[in-house]
């Protein structure tokens, strides 16, 4: 197979997984059933030590509850994904949370099928304003510098956590270790829509503009972690 046949197969698979992974969560309301536990297994977790005092500053939150790993010869990673951003005016001091998706495309041996629970928090302006304005890749070749701490990163410290996006991560299975390089995040535009009514904006969503009684429990957790 030609190296540009075999890129193509990647990504067709990478694409797979973002068009497929609402099957994992099954709607909105089981995706922010599961992100809220994921945030209290990040609260617990002695790994996210380092990263506790990042969260307090960090402009938002991106939680993925399940990332998915599969293939042999070639591998993709996908998951959906809920974000909140700070919002002074909102409650509890956030806004309403958007869905998102993030999917990748890799190279080299992958044993099986794995997953891992993700929380990302953006650190910088110009990483919420990319995740904000639509499709951003992550990744210091696309300008966004990434640091993880959890599971294979019990070494960092917060003296070294410096990144536009700070990633605590909880692997399951025999998880070859996590990279970001050239992942791609973009919105769930149906699934906002769906939950939210209408055809909101992102900003609007993130600002707290519109709202859904559902997300009540899920803000609770985020701002119940100190």
């Amino acid at each position: 197979m030609t190296k540009f046949a075999k890129l193509a197969a990647c990504l067709a698979l990478a694409a797979g997984l973002m068009a497929g992974t609402s099957a994992q969560a099954a709607d909105p309301e089981r995706l922010l059933d599961d992100a809220t536990a994921t945030a209290g297994h990040m609260s617990t977790d002695p790994a996210f030590e380092p990263a506790r005092d990042s969260f307090h500053h960090a402009k938002a939150v991106l939680i993925i509850p399940a990332l998915v790993k599969g293939g042999f010869i070639f591998g993709a990673e996908g998951g959906d994904g809920v974000l909140i951003a700070r919002d002074s005016k909102g409650w509890l001091g956030w806004g309403s949370p958007a869905f998102y998706g993030l999917g990748s495309a890799s190279f080299g041996l992958q044993a099986g099928l794995e997953k891992a629970e993700i929380v990302m928090l953006i650190m910088s302006d110009r990483a919420l304003t990319g995740i904000t304005q639509g499709d951003v890749k992550l990744g210091a070749g696309a300008g966004l510098t990434v640091v993880t701490v959890g599971a294979g990163a019990e070494a960092a410290t917060p003296a070294n956590l410096a990144g536009d996006v700070i990633v605590w991560t909880s692997a399951k299975g025999l998880y070859g270790g996590l990279t970001f390089n050239g992942s791609v995040l973009k919105p769930m535009r149906d699934w906002n829509d769906q939950y939210y009514g209408g055809s909101p904006s992102l900003h609007d969503i993130l600002h707290g503009k519109v709202k859904n009684k559902y997300s009540l429990a899920f803000k609770k957790e985020i701002a119940s972690i100190h």
